[in-house]
C-alpha cells in the first residue's frame, strides 16, 4: 500500500482548502474554474492547478521581499500528490487555459523532456514558461537518471536564480527564469524529485496531498459536447491581461503596510506551532510560505483584473485597463485577495506538513493524524494569557483533547518559549 493511503479521511477533511474560502469574494474567473469540480478533493486540485497555470500568465508584474528587496514574480510550482483514481485528472482543465495563450505566445514546456531539451526550451522562451504533466510515470522515467539535476534547476527557477550549463560545445545561462509548473503524481514519483525534507526544493515546491478516491460519476459517460468551454473563456481573459502587462514595462505590485504586518504576525503564529510539532527541518517551509502567499495574492489580483479588462472591452473599446491606469504607481493588493491568499497559505502549510511526514517517516511508520496541527493551535489560542493546570485540563477536555496530550504540548510550549512559568502550576503566555 502506498504511503499516501495512510492519511485518514478525518485528516483529509482537516486539509481542505476551498471549503474554507468565501467563494463570492474570489475572482470571477477562479469561481468559474472551481465550478467544474464535483468533489471537495477536485475543488482543491483545481484551485491549485488554476493558480499555478494562471501564474504563468502574469508577466512584468513583481513584488520585492526581504531586506535586500529581491524581486519575485508570480510563478508557482506545485505538485498534486495523490493516489490513483483520486480525481487529479481534473487539473488538466487548467492546462486548457494556458493553451489559449500558447497559440500566440509559446509558453508550454513538455514534462517529457531530457534536462538538456528542457533547458533549451526554457531558454528559447526567454526563461519563461509553463510545465504541466499529469502522467507521473512519464516524469519518473525521465527523472530516473537526472532527478537531482532537475531538482537543482527547478529550485533555482523557483527563486529566479540563474540556471547555467557548461558543455564541451559552449556554455549558456538563463539569467532570470520564471517557470510555472503543475505536476500530479503518486508518492513514489514525488519522492524521486524530493528525496528528503532537508532537500532545498521541498520548501519551495507547494505540495497538495490528496488521499481519497473519486466516486464513479455517470456524467463522464453521459456527457455531450466534450471539453467544457469555461477554461477557454478564462484563457481568453488571461490572454488580454497577459498582453496588457506584456505591452508595459515591469510594474511593482505590493501588499499594503497593514497587510504586511498581518502576514508577519500570522506566520509567526504558524511558525511557533508547526516548528514545535515538526522540528527545525520545517523552518524554511514556514519562512518561504510568506513569498508563496504574496505570489498567490498577486495572481488573484491579476485574475480579478482579467475580468475587469474583459468587461471593459465588451462595453467600451477605448477604456483603459485597471492594470495600466496608473502605470507609474505601485499596484496594491485588495484586502479580499490578501485574506484569500493568507487562508490558502495556511491550509497549504498543513499539506506541506503532511508531505513532510510522508517523506520523513520510517518505512513501517504510517503517517499520523494531521488533526493535532489544528487542535494544538486552537487549544493555545483559547487559553487565557495566564492559566493554571486546571484551566489547561478544562480547556483541553472542552476540545476533546486528553489531559496527558495537553500537558505534553504545554511542556513543548515552555521549551519553545511560547509560555513561561509565572509560579508553581501557573503559566503565562509570552508576548
Amino acid at each position: 500500500m502506498e504511503r499516501i493511503q495512510s492519511i485518514s479521511s478525518e485528516a483529509q477533511e482537516d486539509l481542505r482548502i476551498v471549503n474554507h474560502l468565501d467563494m463570492q469574494k474570489l475572482p470571477e474567473s477562479l469561481q468559474q474554474m472551481l465550478s467544474l469540480a464535483s468533489t471537495p478533493d477536485e475543488q482543491d486540485i483545481l484551485l491549485m492547478a488554476t493558480l499555478a497555470a494562471a501564474s504563468a500568465c502574469v508577466p512584468n508584474l513583481y513584488f520585492t521581499y526581504g531586506p535586500t528587496g529581491k524581486k519575485y514574480y508570480a510563478n508557482l510550482q506545485c505538485f498534486i500528490l495523490a493516489a490513483a483514481a483520486s480525481g487529479k485528472g481534473i487539473a488538466g482543465q487548467a492546462l486548457e487555459m494556458v493553451r489559449v495563450l500558447d497559440e500566440q505566445y509559446p509558453m508550454l514546456i513538455a514534462g517529457d523532456s531530457t534536462l538538456p531539451a528542457w533547458y533549451k526550451a526554457l531558454a528559447s522562451q526567454n526563461g519563461c514558461g509553463y510545465m504541466h504533466e499529469s502522467e507521473g510515470s512519464v516524469i519518473t522515467d525521465i527523472w530516473k537518471s537526472s532527478a537531482a539535476n532537475y531538482n537543482t534547476a527547478l529550485r533555482k527557477a523557483a527563486e529566479h536564480e540563474p540556471i547555467s550549463r557548461n558543455r564541451c560545445n559552449g556554455s549558456s545561462e538563463i539569467q532570470n527564469p520564471r517557470l510555472s509548473m503543475l505536476l500530479t503524481g503518486t508518492f513514489n514519483q514525488y519522492r524521486a524529485l524530493v528525496p528528503s525534507v532537508e532537500n532545498g526544493y521541498f520548501s519551495r515546491l507547494l505540495t497538495v496531498v490528496i488521499r481519497g478516491t473519486n466516486p464513479f460519476d455517470k456524467r463522464y459517460v453521459s456527457s455531450k459536447g466534450g471539453q467544457s468551454v469555461i477554461p477557454k473563456q478564462v484563457g481568453h481573459r488571461l490572454l488580454r491581461t497577459y498582453e496588457s502587462l506584456l505591452a508595459s514595462p515591469e510594474r511593482e505590485w505590493s501588499l499594503t503596510d497593514a497587510q504586511k504586518e498581518r502576514l508577519g504576525e500570522h506566520l509567526q503564529t504558524e511558525y511557533a506551532t508547526l516548528i514545535s510539532l515538526l522540528g527545525d527541518n520545517f523552518h524554511s517551509t514556514v519562512i518561504r510560505m510568506a513569498v508563496q502567499i504574496e505570489r498567490i495574492a498577486m495572481i488573484l489580483t491579476a485574475m480579478r483584473q482579467s475580468s475587469s479588462i474583459s468587461s471593459e472591452m465588451n462595453s467600451d473599446a477605448h477604456s483603459t485597463s485597471p492594470l495600466r491606469s496608473v502605470s507609474s504607481d505601485v499596484l496594491l493588493c485588495s484586502d479580499y485577495d490578501y485574506a484569500t491568499a493568507e487562508l490558502i497559505g495556511s491550509r497549504l502549510l498543513l499539506h506541506m506538513a503532511a508531505a513532510y511526514r510522508l517523506i520523513d517517516g520510517d518505512a513501517q511508520d504510517l503517517v499520523p493524524d494531521i488533526r493535532p496541527l489544528d487542535q494544538r493551535r486552537i487549544l493555545f489560542d483559547h487559553l487565557k494569557p495566564k492559566y493554571a493546570h486546571k484551566d489547561l485540563v478544562a480547556e483541553a477536555q472542552a476540545h476533546g483533547i486528553s489531559p496527558r496530550t495537553a500537558f505534553r504540548w504545554n511542556e513543548k510550549w515552555l521549551r519553545e518559549g511560547l509560555i513561561e512559568k509565572a509560579e508553581y502550576g501557573v503559566y503565562q503566555k509570552v508576548g
